[in-house]
């Protein structure tokens, strides 16, 4: 098994829970984000909050887990961490969701908005896992 640094891949996942709460905080992208993907105030009510952020900090642990397996080995430079990050948030993560959007019928600005967000926050973990090794 790959040796993994479990606090960079806290402080990766940590990373990616806070760049989403800026990324879609009326900071950002939260009025944009509900108009191109038709939610309503009533659909933001529902729900239990403490759960929903439980579980998404937990897929982004998972995330960031999966990331630092991914550019373990003793080989991997900076450079690499940030690449492999940049092409699992954009190639994969951001790809798939303009993949969705479109069948979904979603705007053009839903993709974007989301797949920025994975973009970034991937880049952002790659960084913290490719530093802290």
């Amino acid at each position: 098994m790959p040796e993994v640094n479990w606090l960079a891949v806290v402080a990766a996942a940590i990373s990616m829970f806070v760049i989403g709460g800026v990324w879609y905080s009326p900071v950002l992208f939260d009025k944009a984000w509900r108009r191109a993907g038709n939610i309503s105030d009533a659909d933001m009510a529902r729900g239990n909050p403490a759960v929903i952020f439980g579980v998404a900090f937990l897929l982004c642990l998972v995330m960031a887990a999966n990331l630092a397996f991914f550019i373990a080995g003793p080989e991997t430079t900076l450079g690499f961490a940030i690449g492999a990050a940049l092409a699992a948030g954009l190639g994969w993560a951001a790809l798939s969701v303009g993949v969705i959007s479109l069948f979904e019928r979603r705007p053009l600005s839903y993709a974007l908005i989301n797949g920025g967000y994975l973009t970034i926050g991937f880049a952002v973990m790659g960084l913290i896992l490719g530093l802290w090794r």
